[in-house]
């Protein structure tokens, strides 16, 4: 039997504890038995194990190798270079992981909770984890509860368990009830959770579990089960990696061979065979791909999402769903009175949240207390039968208290009640406090009426409509009719449709203060004055967000803890859901097979009254689908899809540590808008990688077949090593950096979503790498040959060819970076200038050429002579020729498409 089967008084006697709590002795014993009540804490990896992390990728490693094999063949300077581009590459991605993990720890949470506790009969004030099972714990407002408790007493309890079910509402306690087989946790009102917030009333409770045995602990344990799959752009990455790896093997075999045939000396052969392995590789790739993405970190930060790691920045750019909570991410988690009926009249009321700032309107027209004589009485019945506070700061605004309460107060101040001069001029006197067997809540005020003493009460409907003999209309008393009754319960469904919680409200008049204060003498008998409807309302930026997820092809999905009319009510609203058949209960799922829930995820949007376990199979299922998921949540019960998850979002302002920890990316403003921000600017960074990706690789297969050839045609090497490598660290890597922050295309949210099985080279860009490709093969080797026709193929002669040959490589691939800005569109299309990064990027570059080729010393070392203005006129020339043939490969493409 589970606790909540089981009355309050077994749960004490199994416990062996009572109202006094437990002897100091026997609670100390306990603590070495059971523990301590807290949760595991995420052991934090070592700095030398995130270090290690860094050289386990396959391009790492590949370059690594080829540092080796250089600094064994006397090549040192090739060596150095290679190890300092890994070293800054690791360096660069430690310091970006390092400040995410900065502002996760600013936004955390750093304070231990404290328990009230009966310990030998007196209430002392311990640190919760402290608590062991059996203690007796006192509850009041605003207390976070300590651990799972058995309720022993409730005295209008009310309790947040948003952050273990989801449900934005409080949930009412009742210490009485026992129940019989299974029940979900959301239904449990004889139990209080772990880390959950008690928002009105007071009670106490027998602790039953504590640490990781409580239903907090189980999920963040739950977690621990779930593996990290590898990101699409790793493992795109990874596969390039082994096609460059293979490529740099099958080419050493092959030159080697080659060499063998044409009876070369073998180290000459196998040093040819090492440069060919260094243009065959982007050695720049690794930290330019770290830069981009730790700008796109910068970049959302900026814009409220905190990333954690790297890879995570593109994985947004791949989603395909977005798993969202509704509560404060969706919606405001503020609950605001949108609808009132009043003097027969339903009306609306604007405005969104605690801030008292709003219209109430009938039929588009505002009204007053002055045009609606009723409304001023409502609104102050609304205000005084309430125990929240209403904290106005300038434009900040908040309640201390029950939610609905605070939207009520919110309500009077928007209908000229202020109040503050509304409780000073009204003072309660006397009260009967809400209960929920009855669910009214009555307060006794003076002077509201001359000469009498008037009772206000506020409850539910169907229960107040029945304590009341007359109604209030234009400011007259009449009677309440059954056909009235009927009309104002027709009024409530159509409230309760919209999701809508309805509050009723009534008065009485007495000549004074009774001296029965009781509810049967009371609250009867009663004068019906209105309604009002709140609601959770959405987000008014969340809808455009919505929509602006459709453009792009993503699906978003809601799941919520709250009821399913809730959720659709929300879910339609913002263009989630068109019809109900959409929207689904978690226990339906319960009842479903893998393969079931996997063709229900297909049709449903709005998934309510979810336990963890349905969170998970429902990303599980869309997973199984094909889709890259993005999963939202703030609460411990989110925490195992999160993780699940492709992209895991966790709340920053209401997120728990434990989803915080386990997500990817953090929101600092719990905003659905922010999500939406964040997959643009990963489908940007996406687009630019794979921009800078091909201009990379254009230029090292150029450079592959430039060697190649010319060992195929038995002509002398026109790149030695240590120029291919400068061309790829240093040259080539400033203009892929420029393109990794060139600006987003002004479609890109309207673009579907990529194929997440799309290989990094498509179609498109294949053959743009293949056609840039040839054309810097057939510049380079054309300058080349005419150089050694020139000068020569021995000594300075040969040197000049190779300088000629060297000159017209980079500039070639220097102009090429414009014309790899966009695979469609053409440079003058995009603007020459537009990306003033690129501009300065390659007259920098261009600079660096001049001084390897100009500057004693360094000229040396990179074997380079200077070249006349006959030579540098065929350079020029032939470097134009991959910018002119791209551009007009596009043209011909465009024009066809």
């Amino acid at each position: 039997m589970e606790w909540y089967n089981k009355s309050s008084e077994t749960a004490l006697q199994e416990l062996e504890s009572s109202k006094d709590g437990l002897t100091l002795d026997i609670a100390e014993k306990r603590l070495q038995e059971f523990g301590r009540n807290e949760l595991k804490k995420e052991e934090k990896k070592p700095f030398i194990k995130k270090l290690a992390d860094q050289f386990l990728d396959p391009m790492i490693i590949i370059l690594i190798i080829a540092s080796l094999i250089s600094a064994f063949i006397g090549e040192v300077v090739d060596a150095i270079i290679i190890i300092a581009i890994v070293a800054v590459n690791a360096l660069l991605s430690l310091y970006q992981e390092g400040k995410a993990e900065e502002a996760i720890a600013a936004l955390q949470k750093m304070s231990s909770p404290k328990a009230k506790v009966v310990r030998g009969g007196s209430i002392i004030e311990i640190d919760s984890a402290e608590l062991v099972p059996g203690d007796y714990i006192i509850l009041e407002t605003g207390d976070i509860v300590p651990a799972d408790l058995r309720l022993v007493e409730s005295n209008n309890l009310k309790i947040d368990e948003s952050s273990l079910t989801g449900e934005s509402v409080p949930v009412e306690k009742h210490a009485a009830e026992i129940y019989d087989g299974v029940m979900e946790i959301g239904d449990r009102e004889n139990l209080a959770y772990s880390s959950t917030i008690i928002s009105y009333g007071r009670g106490t409770g027998v602790v039953v579990e504590t640490g990781t045995k409580t239903e907090i602990g189980k999920i963040a344990q739950s977690i621990q089960t779930v593996d990290r799959e590898e990101t699409p752009l790793q493992k795109k990455l990874a596969g390039l990696s082994k096609l460059l790896g293979t490529l740099v093997v099958v080419i050493c075999l092959v030159v080697l061979g080659v060499g063998v045939l044409y009876k070369h000396d073998f180290m000459e052969m196998f040093m040819t065979s090492v440069s060919l392995a260094v243009a065959a590789i982007p050695e720049g790739l690794p930290a330019i791909v770290t830069i981009v993405l730790s700008l796109g970190m910068g970049k959302m930060a900026e814009k409220n999402a905190i990333v954690k790691k790297l890879l995570a920045v593109e994985t947004l750019g791949t989603t395909t769903v977005i798993c969202s909570d509704k509560t404060g991410t969706l919606t405001q988690n503020e609950m605001t009175v949108t609808k009132a009926y009043v003097d027969n009249k339903v009306l609306e009321v604007s405005g969104t949240g605690y801030n008292p700032e709003g219209e109430i309107t009938f039929e588009g027209e505002s009204v007053s207390k002055d045009s609606l004589k009723d409304l001023r009485l409502m609104s102050a019945i609304a205000g005084l039968t309430n125990d929240a506070k209403l904290n106005i700061d300038g434009i900040n605004t908040s309640i201390l208290g029950d939610p609905t309460e605070g939207a009520l107060l919110t309500f009077a101040e928007k209908a000229v009640n202020p109040i503050d001069k509304l409780n000073e001029k009204y003072e309660r006197i006397a009260e009967i406090p809400f209960d929920s067997a009855r669910k009214m809540m009555t307060t006794f005020h003076e002077r509201f009426i001359e000469n009498k003493i008037v009772s206000f009460t506020k409850g539910a409907p169907d229960i107040i409509l029945s304590k009341c003999g007359y109604y209030m209309e234009d400011g007259e008393i009449r009677e309440l009719t059954e056909e009235k009754r009927n009309e104002i319960m027709g009024i409530n469904s159509s409230f309760a449709k919209q999701a809508l919680r309805v509050l009723a409200f009534a008065y009485r008049e007495f000549d004074r203060i009774p001296s029965d204060l009781s509810s049967e003498n009371i609250e009867n008998d009663m004068v019906f004055v209105g309604l009002t409807g709140m609601i959770d309302p959405a987000r008014p930026e969340a809808k455009s967000a919505i929509n602006e997820c459709m453009t792009a092809g993503i699906i978003p999905i809601m799941i919520t803890g709250d009821h399913i009319e809730t959720g659709y009510a929300i879910a339609k609203e913002l263009g989630i859901a068109e019809n109900e058949s959409q929207a689904i209960m978690g226990r339906e799922l319960n009842a479903m097979t893998a393969e079931e829930i996997r063709e229900t995820v297909k049709t449903k949007r709005v998934f309510t009254r979810v336990s963890p376990e349905n969170k998970v199979q429902i990303v599980e299922a869309l997973k199984d689908n094909g889709h890259i998921v993005a999963m939202t949540g703030d609460g411990v019960n989110d925490a195992p899809a999160i993780k699940r998850a492709d992209i895991g979002i966790a709340m920053g302002i209401t997120g728990t540590d434990v989803a915080k920890n386990t997500a990817e990316v953090i929101l600092t403003d719990d905003n659905f808008a922010t999500i939406v921000n964040a997959v643009e600017e990963g489908r940007i960074i996406y687009s630019n990688i794979k921009k800078f990706v091909g201009y990379l690789l254009s230029c090292n297969i150029g450079e592959v077949l430039i060697v190649f050839i010319s060992i195929i045609l038995n002509l002398p090497v026109p790149l030695i090593p240590i120029q291919l490598l400068w061309l790829n660290l240093v040259t080539d890597s400033f203009p892929a950096l420029a393109l990794g922050v060139e600006k987003g295309d002004d479609d890109i949210m309207e673009q579907a979503p990529r194929d997440p099985n799309e290989p990094l080279l498509d179609s498109e860009l294949k053959i743009t790498v293949i056609v840039q490709s040839i054309a810097i093969t057939v510049a380079t080797l054309g300058a080349y040959l005419i150089g050694l026709s020139w000068h020569g193929d021995v000594g300075e002669g040969l040197m000049d060819a190779r300088t000629m040959a060297y000159a017209t490589l980079i500039l070639s691939e220097l102009l090429r970076a414009y014309s790899a800005r966009s695979i469609r569109s053409t440079v003058f299309h995009i603007g020459i200038f537009s990306n003033k990064k690129l501009v300065m990027a390659t007259a920098f570059s261009f600079a660096l050429t001049v001084i390897v080729m100009y500057v004693p010393g360094i000229r040396q070392i990179f074997e380079l002579d200077n070249i006349g203005l006959r030579d540098w006129s065929v350079v020029l020339i032939a470097s134009f020729i991959p910018l002119v043939l791209g551009e007009i490969q596009k043209v011909i493409r465009f024009k066809k498409k």
